[in-house]
């Protein structure tokens, strides 16, 4: 249950800082940064941070930015407001949860993207 409660508490802060209008430059390099975690289920994220919260947020941020980059997605498109990121946020947190409950040993790269393209109803 430690992964659903870091991810629940972590992912707060991480869903809409991501990739809205950045250089191209900046967005190669952050996804050569997420090579390196692409393979963790829930699991072994929470077993290989030692439970640390930030660095689970890391790794979530990082599939994050992969997602949105894979889509071609500006979350501006999305959400303009504070208001309306933190209803985002929100519903990222519980597709998030319900996904590693389903099933912690499945790639949390793909549960990640299933939550951006539930929440953002693509």
């Amino acid at each position: 249950m430690a992964i659903i409660r870091l991810l629940g508490i972590g992912a707060t802060a991480l869903v809409i800082s991501a990739v809205t209008a950045t250089a191209d430059e900046e967005l190669d390099q952050m996804l050569k940064e997420a090579l390196p975690v692409m393979q963790h289920s829930c699991d072994t994220a929470v077993e290989e941070t030692g439970g640390n919260e930030e660095a689970i947020v890391d790794i979530v941020r990082k599939m994050v930015i992969v997602s949105l980059a894979n889509r071609d997605i500006d979350l501006s498109d999305y959400a303009d407001t504070e208001e309306e990121r933190a209803v985002l946020r929100a519903e990222f947190i519980e597709e998030l949860r319900a996904g590693c409950e389903a099933d912690r040993k499945g790639l949390l790269a793909g549960i990640v993207d299933t939550a951006v393209k539930t929440v953002l109803k693509l």
